[in-house]
């Protein structure tokens, strides 16, 4: 089964292709070829921008979004006291006793 990343690859190739293709051809009546090209080309950024939108790891879309649901359910002060304990106690694993 193919990723959403591969899928958006492979249309921004077919787009691309399409493209190619209009470009090599005589002109169409009523500027045809122009606006298909346009469009096209609109395509194409909307694709790409998809595409960078997909290597976006999940916590990174989310932003500062991500500590609502902590700060609805403890309150504010519960970050004051983790920053206060982040000053007081350094963490990581504790010193080796002398013997």
């Amino acid at each position: 089964m193919p990723t959403d990343k591969t899928s958006l690859h492979a249309l921004k190739n077919l787009i691309s292709e399409v493209d190619l293709i209009l470009e090599t051809t005589p002109d169409l009546p009523q500027n045809r070829t122009g606006r298909s090209r346009e469009l096209l080309r609109a395509a194409l950024a909307l694709t790409g921008d998809l595409i960078s939108q997909a290597k976006m790891p999940a916590a990174a879309a989310m932003g500062h979004v991500g500590g609502s649901a902590t700060a609805r359910k403890y309150g504010s002060e519960h970050f004051r006291e983790l920053a206060g304990k982040r000053k007081i106690h350094g963490g990581g694993r504790p010193r080796k006793q002398a013997k």
